[in-house]
């Protein structure tokens, strides 16, 4: 069963970037989306990490971070699930008043779980943004699977839709538009900035 997923999956995934736009189809499972959970390293950073005696430093898309802003302002909650602890990445959910961050070595899964408990949404309302193995259990259950561009070619194949850009570089603001465009919130939104 778990194969036949995956391959209709890869099917309106290839549908979807085929046109340049999502299909009918991902267009409905956007539109009941009400928690976006991202991966941290490859899917909100270039998947570099910079090292010194006694810091971290990560790059951010300062992009992906007002969509991620603006999801929250609609009312759509955010969390990110990582497998590995950083003070930078703490300090950058903080700034952006990130409602969910795990960061421990783990199954993805269960933090998932751990969130939907909190939030009592289920699986068919949530957007999960991957690039890597560790985060293949987490797209085969979620609403939306969604992989970077820079990801591996499995998380591709397990993905409703692959981003145009890469991790680090817009990937998350590209989901968040796909998104608020689903859910008829963008064109107001855009009215709101513009006056």
């Amino acid at each position: 069963m778990l194969k036949d997923r995956t391959r209709k999956r890869r099917i309106r995934r290839t549908n979807a970037v085929a046109k340049g736009a999502p299909n009918s189809s991902l267009g409905s499972k956007l539109a009941r989306v009400k928690l976006l959970l991202c991966d941290v390293d490859g899917v909100l950073t270039d998947a570099t990490i910079g090292l010194g005696d006694v810091s971290e430093t990560k790059r951010f898309h300062i992009q992906d971070g007002l969509g991620m802003r603006l999801l929250q302002r609609e009312g759509i909650k955010v969390g990110w699930i990582s497998n590995r602890p950083s003070f930078a990445t703490t300090q950058r959910a903080a700034e952006l008043r990130i409602d969910f961050l795990h960061q421990r070595d783990g199954n993805k899964v269960v933090a998932a779980e751990e969130i939907l408990a909190k939030t009592g949404l289920t699986w068919a309302q949530v957007c999960f943004v991957g690039d890597d193995v560790v985060d293949l259990g987490v797209m085969r259950r979620a609403g939306v699977a969604i992989a970077v561009a820079n990801g591996i070619a499995e998380a591709k194949l397990a993905a409703d839709y692959v981003t145009m850009a890469s991790g680090g570089g817009g990937a998350v603001r590209e989901v968040v538009e796909l998104i608020l465009k689903a859910q008829k919130k963008w064109t107001r939104l855009i009215k709101e900035y513009s006056v």
